[in-house]
């Protein structure tokens, strides 16, 4: 008989998982204490945007396998709860908040059955596995608890559920592992590598991903900084240090620098962990890294008023992309929103034009004004700045573009546009670790 699985935490993680987990043909309950979105989610509607998800979600609706409910009591008869509630940066500190985490724990120990398996796919700071599960054992003994980190990729959340690089999972029983191995075992006979750990190290698998992907990019800045005062290319670096197969030449691409809900905020509460458990000076390097991202994205501010001439006032500014990445809405620690917002403070007229985040920004930037296309933006712009890589952008006519500005500049946060075609078609562009155009 197959596993009934339940899903508690319905946002970006919990979504895409119950969907996918339904797609491969379980029973899956989705849950949250959020009415609203549980309401959307039973309509078949995604309440932000991934690729792909929500034709996945409503078919899997429409074949039964696949509800949701705010009702804890309609879990009480699975197999397996996966946690998969955010852990927010908190609002006082560097540290994540697990708040969610535990009341989730909390709730479902009181109603799991016997021999009912709870795994955690949030991002928690090291050492609260271990401390569930004592919870957990402690209020029911006849369940246990596990350890499987998530490693989506925003805009390719489904096939990285659904076909992941790799799956790890903390146990600390057999009988935990080979539920697991049932959960995924279309993934395993298709070879997805699998890594039996035990919890504290599926913990620090997650974050320490993260911070090593945080360190490539802002290593790749901190070269563009070099370039920059030197006068050399960081394209033409990252290019070359990338064929070495040490290095590979993902993450090597110079620019305003990462942003999300979780590269920010993991690297972070990773260092506040680190502090905790006496091992502050492992993790300094970090603190640089937090930095250079954060400088990357103030050089562009930086440069966009001096090619303002000093001043902003009365300027318009066209930001092309507000995402904090491509094929998404996300925009929780843009770089793009925080540049176009420091430019409006300063006096600009900033005008953001995004294919799917616009929504969002209105709620988070409403000082911002927004339009529908991009010709619309373009018009009479004295300065555009292109600071989300998205296709549509970077498969702008120039020569069109520079007949609707008003002032021929553009300056490339993402080192990602054709910078001869620009500067034939008479524009003088900029980006970041490259001579300007």
């Amino acid at each position: 008989m197959a596993l009934k699985l339940s899903v508690i935490g319905t946002g970006y993680l919990g979504a895409t998982h119950a969907a996918c987990m339904a797609s491969l043909g379980f029973d899956v309950v989705g849950i949250d204490v959020d009415e609203s979105k549980i309401s959307q989610l039973k309509l078949g509607k995604v309440p932000f945007f991934e690729p792909e998800l929500e034709p996945l979600l409503a078919e899997q609706i429409a074949s039964g396998r696949l509800t949701f409910t705010t009702d804890f009591s309609a879990i009480a008869d699975c197999d397996v709860h996966f946690i998969c509630v955010g852990t927010p940066q908190m609002k006082d500190g560097l540290a994540a908040d697990i708040s969610y985490v535990n009341a989730s724990l909390d709730a479902v120990a009181k109603i799991v059955k016997s021999g009912a398996l709870v795994v955690g796919k949030s991002t928690v700071p090291v050492g609260t596995a271990m401390r569930l599960r004592e919870k957990l054992l402690s209020i029911n003994p006849a369940a246990d608890l596990a350890w499987n980190p998530e490693f989506l990729r925003e805009g390719f959340a489904v096939e990285d559920t659904l076909h992941p690089s790799r799956l790890v999972v903390g146990v600390m029983s057999d009988s935990a592992e080979n539920i697991l191995k049932e959960v995924y075992a279309a993934n395993l006979a298709e070879g997805t590598p699998w890594v039996r750990s035990d919890l504290p190290t599926a913990e620090l698998v997650k974050v320490a991903a993260n911070s090593f992907l945080a360190t490539k990019i802002s290593f790749i800045n901190a070269m563009a900084e070099i370039c920059d005062a030197s006068g050399a290319d960081v394209t033409v670096l990252a290019q070359a240090i990338g064929y070495d197969p040490r290095i590979g030449n993902k993450f090597l691409q110079a620019g305003i620098g990462f942003g999300g809900g979780c590269l920010p905020k993991d690297i972070r509460a990773f260092m506040a962990r680190a502090g905790e458990l006496g091992a502050t000076e492992s993790l300094e390097f970090l603190r640089e890294i937090d930095s250079i991202n954060n400088r990357s994205r103030n050089k562009v501010v930086e440069m966009a008023k001096r090619e303002l001439g000093g001043s902003c006032e009365g300027k318009r500014v066209a930001v092309l992309g507000a995402a904090f990445k491509p094929n998404s809405d996300d925009i929780r620690d843009s770089p793009a929103l925080y540049i176009a917002s420091q430019l409006k403070v300063a006096g600009a007229d900033v005008v953001v034009h995004d294919p799917k985040a616009i929504e969002n920004s209105k709620k988070k930037y409403p000082e911002l004004s927004y339009v529908d296309s991009v010709d619309e933006l373009l018009a009479g712009a004295d300065l555009v700045l292109h600071l989300t890589e998205w296709k549509q952008y970077r498969e702008i006519d120039p020569v069109h573009a520079k007949s609707l500005a008003h002032g021929a500049i553009i300056i490339d946060g993402r080192n990602a546009l054709d910078m001869n075609a620009w500067s034939s078609a008479g524009w003088r562009i900029h980006a970041v670790g490259r001579t300007s155009r």
